[in-house]
């Protein structure tokens, strides 16, 4: 049973994605003096941070509903998300409006989990003396901030000018104006490289899932490759060579790393962790699917399946073993990792076993974290189950390793760091197929290999967005041919989600966005 222990005290698998557990005392208001008077206290306080990302919004995901952030390949050209009402649907299309329920509830969880991080981080301090030796506690604040730093970049990138709040706050202090998109981020680099120098590189089995320095280090390379700060001390290159350095390394298998097999594994950097079963029920939704069809709100789109290449490493539209009557023959094992094809088994445990008959709009099943059976606890299909969702893998961070040295033209070197994520799934070296590139094709490669590596991990919209390339997503999302969907393009509309109305209707501080 994978459970996750601190101190052998409070078991976070214990904290339902309802936080009941907590509902006993306020959430700004947990810091009493009845609370904080034991190394109980601490650690369940901290607990309560994790708990917050697996709220339904953000990484849990659901199968009718906001999809989350395990949904947001649907914001975008990789997937259609065919019940439009969910949210990523009618962003596409450009009829959202300011009081539209699921980007609120992203809101909500994002600021209730900074809640929660501040209150460990002002209160780790404030303990009695002698309860924890000094570098537990800066384990507990390093974790702390990392937490309030993942959570704030989600704010920055998809609210991106937000309230800015570091303190716990009384209600006379609860209405604030928004802070800057740069202000945002400036606190977040600061908090990473405090927690990068607090958190320890490794931990016991028992304790896998808390933040470690490794975490650290590569959400402050993804933030400064959003910034675009490549070099430096604290650049892409300089962090994620200390990553590198920490024992990570690719899984062999890529189809099952995105299962409960995978999830343990020296590639999983950082993951939100779920455990549903007769004694617990905190699941997720997110590998769930319908049992027509699979996981019909997030249907991948025919340009991303396109994208895929051959098993030669060559485009289909450039390789003799593409045939388009078979199109998952002859492919980049990636691509049937990730996608159901016409003919595919998409559920085992069925008398007989279901075949995906392409009853999609899109023509294509979504396969990649979708379970195929119930899971190892008993967990039917359709309703919640047990998968972590990897909020950073070490293929990642090869990946943006990788576009820094393109970035900063050493292509070479880039090109060494594609070929080790190539590899592991036998596709063919950068040198053998596109031989001897320049530094803007071997960027292009990069970008390439982050679609079909991290498809479905909810990367994609915020890649888009850092490189200027919405517009054009909008645009072949909208010249696939998928059913009754229109993406609209509206400028910065379609690029930053809109402060929830009814925030604005209680906060005469808070303005809306000008593009909203």
């Amino acid at each position: 049973m994978k459970k996750i222990i601190v101190a052998g005290l409070i078991v976070l698998f214990t904290i339902g994605c309802n936080d009941d557990y907590i509902n006993r005392t306020s959430l700004t208001q947990i810091a009493d003096i009845d609370f904080w008077q034991t190394e109980e206290d601490a650690f369940l306080a901290l607990n309560g941070v994790y708990a917050a990302l697996q709220g339904r919004s953000l990484y849990s995901g659901n199968l009718n509903g906001w999809q989350g952030i395990p949904g947001f390949d649907n914001l975008g050209d990789n997937a259609f998300n065919q019940f439009k009402w969910e949210g990523p649907g009618i962003f596409m299309e450009g009829t959202m409006t300011t009081d539209n329920g699921p980007t609120g509830a992203v809101w909500n969880d994002l600021y209730r989990g900074i809640a929660r991080a501040n209150l460990v981080i002002e209160n780790v301090n404030e303990l009695p003396e002698g309860l924890l030796e000094e570098s537990a506690k800066n384990d507990i604040l390093g974790q702390a901030l990392f937490l309030r730093a993942l959570l704030y970049f989600n704010v920055a990138i998809y609210y991106e000018d937000a309230p800015l709040i570091t303190q716990l706050q009384d209600l006379d202090e609860a209405f604030v104006p928004k802070n800057s998109f740069e202000e945002i981020m400036a606190q977040i680099k600061e908090d990473l490289e405090t927690a990068s120098n607090a958190l320890p590189n490794t931990r016991p089995a028992n304790q896998f899932g808390y933040a470690t320095r490794g975490a650290a280090l590569s959400l402050f390379a993804r933030v400064q490759l959003y910034d675009g700060v490549y070099t430096g001390e604290n650049g892409v290159l300089n962090l994620t060579e200390q990553v590198l350095g920490l024992g990570y390394s690719l899984y062999p298998n890529y189809g099952e790393l995105f299962s409960e097999a995978g999830e343990l594994s020296q590639e999983i950097v950082f993951s939100v962790r779920y455990l549903r079963d007769a004694n617990t029920s905190n699941g997720e939704v997110f590998s769930g699917t319908f049992l027509g069809s699979p996981k019909a709100d997030q249907r991948p789109m025919p340009n991303l399946v396109n994208d895929y290449y051959a098993s030669d490493g060559l485009p289909i539209n450039e390789s003799p073993l593409y045939d388009s009557t078979n199109p998952g023959e002859n492919r980049d094992p990636r691509a049937n990792a990730s996608i159901y094809f016409n003919g595919d088994i998409y559920l085992t445990d069925t008398e007989p076993p279901r075949v995906f008959t392409g009853n999609s709009p899109t023509g294509f099943g979504q396969r990649k974290y979708i379970r195929q059976a119930a899971d190892s606890e008993g967990n039917q299909v359709f309703a919640e189950g047990s998968q972590d969702f990897y909020v950073i893998r070490y293929a990642d961070v090869l990946l943006m390793r990788a576009e820094a040295l393109a970035e900063t033209g050493d292509v070479s070197s880039a090109a060494s760091l594609v070929n080790q994520v190539r590899a592991r799934v036998n596709m063919p070296s950068v040198e053998d197929v596109e031989g001897s590139v320049g530094q803007q094709a071997m960027v292009q490669i990069v970008r390439h290999e982050r679609r079909v590596e991290l498809a479905f991990e909810g990367l994609r919209f915020m890649d888009l967005k850092r490189w200027g390339e919405v517009q054009q997503a909008f645009m072949r999302a909208a010249n696939d041919p998928v059913g009754p969907y229109n993406p609209n393009y509206l400028g910065g509309r379609s690029e930053v989600f809109p402060i929830p109305q009814s925030e604005i209707d209680v906060n005469p501080q808070l303005v809306q966005h000008p593009e909203w």
